[in-house]
């Protein structure tokens, strides 16, 4: 099966026009439904990669970066690091995508993209895939990525990255040494004779001064916009999760859309889905439509 090929959509925000980068895997013919997946905080695109290979069959698959992420321009004013500023580039997307309707997958930050797309009037979101994200978001989960986000830390090697990413990651659960070191691999860029993280250390700017109170006062927004998403939806949750607890996933059944939930034994935040029962229970409910 051939690589991604990497593409880049121009996007606009109130300080100026920055580009996109995503990766895209070519479907089974060129009008094939599309498919988009959207990472973590501190990830990129090529995290799907396992996850793609198993729905090119179907799908045409997007795995953008978002910006200020792997291939993707930084911005200058990190106060637009946001979620409504990705919801936007994510409408410019689609829309270059040239289709109507999309399925999503989407891993915690990924998945806040996608809720609040869906959410919206005539979204382009007809299936959705929250990945270990719900509208409430664990306090203790955001001090503990807020400890290492935006450190910039340099390597020495790939192994010596990896490595470190391990230690900061130790909710993706178990994988061999090998697949750790090709999950990893995208992760980095060269900066001279050392490797560094792919993405702007700007990003850990509006994580900067959140409080428990204010945590909590976002979640009133987030509910009602998961009541408001009328696509068929699918939670993902890791059982060791210290982002999105079993109750929430719970609620999240209950009310909105009424979503599906998959629970996976030994792993924290977030699944990674690259393990078979993991991408398995994505293919079911997707292949479902």
């Amino acid at each position: 099966m051939s690589d991604p090929t990497l593409k880049r959509v121009q996007c606009l925000s109130p300080v100026g026009l920055h580009h996109m980068a995503y990766w895209e895997w070519a479907g089974p013919s060129p009008d094939a439904p599309v498919l988009v997946c959207v990472h973590g905080l501190s990830r990129q695109g090529r995290d799907f990669d396992a996850l793609a290979r198993a729905m090119c069959e179907r799908y045409r698959v997007v795995c953008p970066d978002v910006v200020g992420r792997g291939h993707s321009d930084w911005l200058p004013n990190p106060a637009l690091y946001q979620i409504p500023s990705y919801v936007a580039d994510m409408v410019t997307l689609i829309a270059r995508l040239g289709t109507d309707q999309v399925h999503w997958v989407g891993t915690s930050m990924g998945g806040l993209i996608g809720l609040g797309l869906a959410a919206q009037k005539r979204s382009p979101i007809t299936r959705l895939v929250l990945n270990d994200v719900g509208p409430t978001i664990e306090f203790a989960s955001l001090q503990r990525i807020g400890q290492y986000l935006g450190k910039g830390p340099t390597f020495a090697t790939l192994e010596e990255g990896a490595d470190y990413l391990k230690r900061v990651s130790v909710g993706f659960g178990p994988h061999s040494k090998e697949a750790w070191l090709e999950l990893s691999k995208p992760m980095f860029r060269q900066a001279g004779e050392r490797l560094r993280l792919h993405y702007d250390p700007s990003i850990a700017i509006p994580m900067t001064g959140i409080t428990q109170e204010m945590a909590t006062a976002g979640e009133a927004a987030l509910w009602a916009a998961w009541d408001a998403v009328e696509a068929p939806t699918l939670v993902l949750r890791g059982a060791d999760s210290d982002l999105l607890s079993r109750a929430t996933a719970e609620a999240m059944g209950h009310r909105g859309p009424c979503a599906q939930l998959a629970e996976f034994a030994g792993v924290g935040h977030a699944p990674t889905l690259q393990a078979a029962d993991q991408i398995a229970a994505v293919r079911a409910f997707l292949f479902s439509a």
